[in-house]
């Protein structure tokens, strides 16, 4: 009988394309740029605890009431408004309240600022009201330290020099925005 000449099979080492494809996959985990959610930065209530929950009375006074509905129109203290841009030197005499007037907040620390949306309404009016509001506290805290708002808002709590100046415009202002939750009115 013939014997069959036996052919070595040629091998393929597996172990090197394993580690190269080991390197690829860590080159692209590492070159490769995650897309990040990009929303505000809100401080959220403390979630409601099991004990009994007290009603606080707010007199309607130290309440400044904003509403949009969804037609992104406007309603500051029950009248309308067309142009948002008013409403950071509303609060602003709302809040400080300089001629001690009996329609507006008792004092800076018993103001509250009620802002109350529709689903409908555009994210755009909302994030721009909601920045006037914002932008208000900014510019009282701004005042009483000394210098401008976007100063005010860019000082790095970390220095202590500016930590208190910090301290000195918030003092005993809290920025007390109650953000309701939207109506489906509209939307």
């Amino acid at each position: 009988m013939a014997r069959s000449k036996g052919r070595a099979t040629a091998e393929v080492n597996a172990g090197s394309m394993a580690d190269i494809a080991f390197l690829l996959l860590i080159f692209f985990l590492v070159t490769t740029t995650i897309a990040s959610d990009k929303g505000l930065t809100l401080t959220l209530p403390p979630e409601p605890d099991d004990a009994e929950q007290i009603d606080v009375k707010i007199k309607d006074r130290n309440l400044f009431k904003v509403a949009i509905n969804s037609a992104d129109r406007l309603l500051v203290e029950g009248e309308r408004l067309d142009d948002y841009t008013k409403i950071k030197e509303m609060l602003i005499e709302h809040v400080l309240n300089p001629n001690n007037s009996d329609d507006l907040a008792e004092s800076p620390q018993d103001a509250i600022v009620s802002f109350k949306t529709d689903r409908g309404t555009s994210y755009e009016i909302y994030i721009n009201v909601l920045d006037q509001l914002q932008g208000a506290y900014y510019q009282i805290y701004a005042d009483r330290a000394g210098i401008t708002a976007d100063e005010y808002r860019s000082l790095d709590l970390k220095n202590p020099k500016e930590k208190a100046l910090y301290e000195k415009g918030k003092g005993d202002i809290p920025m007390a925005i109650s953000i309701a939750e939207p109506t489906n009115i509209g939307g």
